[in-house]
């Protein structure tokens, strides 16, 4: 794997460089960020937030605008709101200094296997092709009422229009939607789009549903679960109504209904 390392520290970069070399990655350092930002491709990023020229998050909104490259953050800062800043425009994870070099490779792994995953799945079948209704989906093309989601491609439209979304809010959405309108836990969120086991912020996650809620146009296709998690449906006006039962066959004592939801 070829990493580029965007650290203005020796005695950082040094030891990360050398370690890393010695588990078979090919590592390019730069020193800044606009010598990070002018690097060649690579297969990762770790970015240092304290550069000497720019701000390591203005280096990562700078990456992610013309790149899906993955990209872990390093850095020494203890404020949660950089690090949930950082992730919200497009970091794949974290770290905070001091860390080992193992930690690393485990993090970088669990990264790459997260946006490797969702080009695995194969060509798309005649099913995956068409429209779906709430339920499993399919390999390849996913329709939930309005919107699809190609995970071949890893691009999202909402009706005709395409939704830019960042590398983590996607992961996010496609975590929702391999179970439309079932209930999906926060630990179980953090698991598969984080990583197992994660213990970084909890505000990290609110965060990022918020900024995919916007992205959808703040229409109700995230529902809330206080105290469990998250559910993804299509919006009111989009979900096909079912349909109503006989009168005969509501009991007396449940009214409207209204009560009783």
């Amino acid at each position: 794997m070829h990493v580029l390392l965007i650290e203005d520290d020796d005695r950082v970069a040094g030891p990360l460089k050398e370690g890393l070399g010695r588990f078979g990655f090919t590592v390019d350092r730069a020193r800044t960020g606009a010598e990070g930002l002018a690097a060649g491709p690579c297969d990762m990023v770790l970015l240092d937030l304290g550069l000497p020229d720019v701000d390591g998050i203005e280096v990562c909104r700078a990456l992610r605008l013309r790149s899906q490259v993955p990209i872990i953050m390093i850095t020494a800062r203890s404020d949660e709101v950089d690090r949930v800043l950082g992730l919200e425009i497009g970091a794949d994870d974290y770290m905070s200094k001091p860390f080992g070099v193992r930690e690393l490779i485990a993090r970088i792994r669990a990264v790459t296997r997260r946006s490797q995953s969702a080009f695995a799945e194969g060509p798309p079948t005649a099913a995956a092709t068409g429209p779906t209704t709430l339920g499993r989906p399919t390999p390849g093309l996913q329709r939930i009422g309005p919107l699809t989601v190609d995970r071949r491609t890893r691009q999202v439209h909402l009706g005709r229009e395409p939704v830019a979304l960042s590398p983590k809010e996607y992961d996010l959405l496609v975590c929702l939607a391999d179970d439309p309108g079932a209930v999906c836990t926060r630990q179980h969120i953090l698991d598969t789009v984080w990583q197992p086991n994660y213990f970084g912020p909890t505000k990290t996650l609110d965060v990022h549903i918020a900024a995919l809620r916007r992205k959808l146009g703040d229409s109700g296709w995230i529902d809330t679960i206080r105290g469990v998690g998250f559910r993804l449906q299509p919006p009111d006006a989009a979900r096909v109504p079912p349909p109503a039962a006989p009168e005969s066959a509501v009991p007396a004592w449940q009214g409207t209904g209204e009560n009783f939801r």
